[in-house]
């Protein structure tokens, strides 16, 4: 996968504390930034296939005859 650049305007007390947290995981500001939105990618990834599933399950119960 080739990389690119992207460029951000960060507030400095935020930029702060994003070199806080990556300094106590012994990162680089840019590591942890790309793990942090890799990380939520996931998140939303994952929740968006528990809705899904949980979708899919409702509708199979209502097919269900009761019994």
């Amino acid at each position: 996968m080739a990389s690119q650049v992207l460029s951000l305007r960060v507030d400095g007390e935020l930029l702060d504390r994003i070199r806080q947290h990556a300094a106590k995981r012994g990162m680089s500001v840019q590591d942890y930034v790309v793990r942090t939105l890799i990380r939520e990618d996931f998140d939303e990834r994952f929740q968006s296939s528990l809705d899904e599933t949980e979708k899919l399950t409702e509708r199979l119960r209502a097919r269900r005859p009761p019994t």
